[in-house]
């Protein structure tokens, strides 16, 4: 019987102790609070494709594309003319720039034109007898010539014809012309495009000798900018490509193109 109740009273006791224990474990248990929905707003915008502009910074001086220098290829007197040789003066293309007093050298010139025609007339009676098929042509040359204006190209010649013209010392002679002409023509200086002088070496009344620097002329619409680049942009840049410069203060901007570039030296921007 002893043994019976004492049985009973395990059982009870582990009884017992489980569900005290399931209690405990029970006890500890926490439910899951509910978590509210949360609605975030995106913001949202149409987007349009552009080209992004590259800034580099980069300093330089601003030069004339189209420059100048004038040079005397003939000695003479410096002439005056309405517009003043001075610095800042504009000149239109084809406007004489320079004239140097040519007097004494187009004196010579007209008297060589002077001794080529008494030596066409010396052979028109020689042409009249022994050749004249050849006389018409060369009494209509004779009729045209002017001293006072440039000389007229010889007429075209046979190989027999010219024999007999060189002999008589024509050719030469008109060549030899020719060459004063030429030299004539250095006595004055015309702009090959609108500009401005930038630089004055001699004044009105000046003796001009030869090689003697008169002065430098520019082309004032259009300019290079030469300037030094980073080489991280070698990729980004390419010859003819449009850019923009600003000055210091950026209050001014300009349009202008990459005409050569060299990345072992500089990157040359031409300025329009």
């Amino acid at each position: 019987m002893r043994r019976i109740v004492l049985s009973l009273l395990g059982i009870l006791i582990l009884i017992a102790s489980f569900l005290g224990a399931k209690s405990i474990i029970d006890s500890k248990r926490t439910n899951k609070p509910i978590s509210e929905k949360t609605i975030k707003k995106v913001f949202g915008m149409e987007v349009t494709n552009t080209s992004i502009p590259i800034i580099i910074p980069a300093n330089g001086v601003l030069t004339a594309k189209r420059r100048l220098v004038l040079f005397s290829e003939v000695q003479g007197v410096f002439q005056g003319k309405s517009k003043l040789f001075k610095t800042g003066q504009e000149y239109k293309k084809g406007e004489a720039i320079i004239t140097i007093n040519d007097r004494e050298f187009r004196s010579s010139v007209i008297a060589a034109k002077s001794n080529l025609y008494n030596l066409l007339i010396a052979i028109m009676p020689d042409l009249r007898l022994d050749y004249p098929q050849l006389y018409p042509k060369w009494k209509g040359y004779l009729r045209k010539f002017e001293i006072e204006k440039p000389i007229a190209n010889l007429p075209k010649m046979s190989e027999k014809e010219a024999y007999f013209i060189s002999g008589r010392g024509i050719t030469s002679s008109y060549y030899s012309i020719k060459n004063l002409e030429e030299r004539l023509s250095k006595y004055q200086i015309k702009t090959p495009y609108k500009g401005i002088l930038t630089d004055v070496q001699v004044t009105e009344g000046t003796l001009v000798r030869v090689g003697q620097k008169l002065g430098e002329f520019i082309d004032p619409s259009e300019y290079e900018l030469e300037v030094s680049v980073s080489k991280i942009y070698a990729d980004l840049l390419s010859i003819g490509q449009e850019v923009v410069l600003k000055n210091l203060d950026k209050s001014k901007s300009f349009s202008g193109k990459i005409d050569t570039y060299k990345w072992k030296s500089r990157p040359k921007l031409s300025n329009n």
